[in-house]
């Protein structure tokens, strides 16, 4: 397809909260007598990139070149974590480690196909100006080779509103497209962004209202897009799909495609991985929106942390026109 081999020539940068995504996969077949919880039976481990690294790795998936800028601490998850991007392919990474910082990792325990429960170890206090101003240099002087940037916000504290200003104004100045994909209620802090793309419940928490079915998406939408000026707003709805907000047009909702959702985990990385790749390679964001919709279906029926791949979507649309 044209628009897979138009990404492959992209160049992004991701800058974010980076991740190490730890599974442990097993079998319960008792209760513990200790307590009344299972005794799961372990049988393989698995390691992968999670957070600003998983969408890095969804570009890279696409066939993208994408450019990783993210902290660590000083510790041994910090050299895992490195190694598993390289073999992830995410060859261009820059992680900046941060003394009295943890390298953020989510363990999950998985029996049966079932998420039984997630550990964490994380810092999420927002790093000082002072390592925002010594940061910000090294982003801007990545900008002039990328096509596009994409900000992750997992709010583990790297994205500080001082360093969020520094890098949308270094951006703007660049003439460069910035997607963000927020977190919390202050879209404000995103203020200057192209385009967003929130789940349904934090837009709503950043107008200041409750989520409730009817007629949400598209009263927040408007007023993401009027308040924030904003050139696209994407809002995912899980098992409702998304909406697409583009200035100047018409909504568009895009319904599910998904047919069976094991795991959702970092759909959101690429929806925004996959829409920002198919705009910087010069397609309408409603062109861009339908793709993304198509490959979060697609990961949305495997297990665990699953990046979507150029071969997936050639695949799903082959089968398409056969139908």
């Amino acid at each position: 397809m044209k628009i897979l081999d138009d990404i492959s020539k992209t160049k992004i940068l991701v800058i974010g909260d980076v991740m190490l995504d730890r599974y442990w996969w097993g079998s319960v077949d008792r209760i513990s007598p200790e307590a009344p919880v299972p005794i799961v039976r372990l049988e393989k481990m698995s390691t992968t990139v999670g957070g600003a690294a998983n969408v890095a790795a969804n570009l890279a998936g696409l066939g993208a070149t994408p450019l990783l800028f993210g902290i660590v601490g000083e510790d041994d998850e910090a050299a895992i974590l490195d190694q598993v991007l390289s073999e992830t392919g995410i060859a261009d990474h820059f992680l900046i480690a941060i003394a009295g910082r943890k390298t953020t990792v989510k363990t999950r325990i998985v029996a049966h196909s079932q998420h039984l429960v997630r550990i964490d170890q994380e810092t999420t206090g927002h790093i000082s100006e002072a390592d925002a101003d010594s940061i910000s240099p090294k982003i801007a002087a990545m900008l002039a080779g990328v096509d596009g940037i994409i900000i992750s916000d997992y709010a583990k504290g790297f994205l500080s509103d001082h360093l969020l200003r520094k890098v949308i104004d270094l951006a703007r100045s660049s003439g460069k497209i910035i997607f963000v994909d927020p977190k919390g209620r202050d879209f404000s802090r995103y203020k200057g962004a192209t385009v967003i793309t929130p789940n349904k419940r934090e837009a709503a928490e950043a107008c200041g209202l409750d989520v409730h079915p009817n007629g949400l998406v598209m009263e927040v939408g408007q007023q993401l897009m009027d308040d924030f000026d904003l050139s696209g707003l994407l809002i995912t709805e899980g098992e409702d799909g998304m909406t697409l907000f583009a200035k100047g047009e018409n909504p568009a909702h895009f319904g599910s495609l998904a047919q069976d959702v094991y795991d959702v985990t970092g759909a959101g990385d690429t929806v925004i991985a996959t829409f920002a790749a198919a705009s910087v390679a010069g397609r309408t964001f409603l062109e861009a929106a339908q793709l993304a919709n198509v490959a979060a279906g697609l990961v949305v029926g495997k297990i665990g942390t699953t990046v979507i791949t150029k071969n997936m979507l050639s695949d799903y649309f082959a089968a398409t026109r056969h139908q």
